[in-house]
């Protein structure tokens, strides 16, 4: 059985939440940020009340549309500091979002179990030895550096594979890994480098995705971060990323219904809602 953090996801465990803890003042969604220590303290418990499984704490912006990459001395930073409060107020497994391998050393230094690697761990050839090191749980994004054509679906699969074999390498068991289809991070054109750019359209490749979760998990439990994303905005017609919850929940519910086995949101009281009624509803 798969556990991350040492909490069994997957197969007949119940889905679970991810509940995202945003320390990058310069994210897409400026209303999640929480940059003080009373802030991240009151989210991380209001999080935990309203039935998060992990946090996952993000220390740099990737939304592929901004420029917002800052150096790994401040990114490292963050989370360190953000890492202290959870700690000191909650028993929740800790998951860092990084790609870079000098901040996931930092972070595991300090006591935290999941890596979330946007990039599959493509990005920094250094991760594989500070994974090696620590074994942590991982989340494994669908990533390539090179522009990427055919298929969305078996591309992503074929992306995902890549990344399970770096894990192997790495000798990261089976048992610790979850994937992650990357919603949001395949596009056309980007300012930062933690995107897979692609010639197709990028919201008709986000929708085939969640519509053939079930396909891309490969035996392995499957992770879902759509919350107040750019496709959503793209559909509704709603710019403002605060204006995407209700489109955010739906998208969520039918994810669960089509394979997702974690939901990584902003909204954790809105989203266990929504995903227990999924859950109760999927076939």
């Amino acid at each position: 059985m798969t556990r991350i953090g040492n909490v069994g996801v997957g197969r007949k465990n119940p889905v679970r939440i991810m509940g995202i803890l945003n320390i990058s003042p310069e994210s897409f969604y400026k209303k999640s940020v929480k940059t003080t220590k009373i802030h991240i303290k009151n989210t991380v418990k209001q999080m935990e009340n309203e039935g998060a499984d992990f946090i996952d704490v993000g220390g740099m912006s990737t939304a592929p549309y901004l420029s917002t990459a800052i150096s790994e001395k401040v990114e490292s930073k963050r989370i360190l500091d953000a890492i202290k409060i959870i700690q000191n107020i909650s028993n929740l497994p800790i998951s860092v979002d990084t790609c870079r391998s000098k901040v996931a050393r930092d972070a595991l230094e300090n006591g935290i179990e999941i890596i979330n690697d946007i990039s599959g761990l493509k990005y920094d050839r250094k991760m594989q030895e500070v994974i090696s090191e620590f074994t942590p749980s991982l989340i494994l994004c669908a990533y390539d550096s090179k522009i990427v054509f055919g298929n969305t679906v078996t591309t992503t699969k074929k992306l995902l594979r890549e990344s399970l074999k770096i894990a192997k390498k790495s000798l990261i068991p089976s048992e610790k890994i979850v994937l992650d289809p990357a919603i949001g991070f395949f596009r056309k054109t980007g300012q930062d480098p933690f995107f897979t750019k692609i010639k197709s359209d990028w919201v008709k490749r986000d929708l085939s995705i969640i519509k053939n979760l079930d396909s891309i998990k490969q035996s392995y439990p499957i992770l879902i971060s759509v919350s107040n994303k750019s496709f959503l905005g793209d559909l509704l017609g709603k710019e403002n990323p605060s204006d995407r919850l209700f489109g955010s929940i739906a998208a969520e519910a039918i994810s669960v219904l089509n394979g997702a086995d974690i939901v990584r949101t902003h909204n954790v009281e809105a989203t266990k809602d929504a995903i227990t009624i999924a859950s109760k509803l999927s076939k």
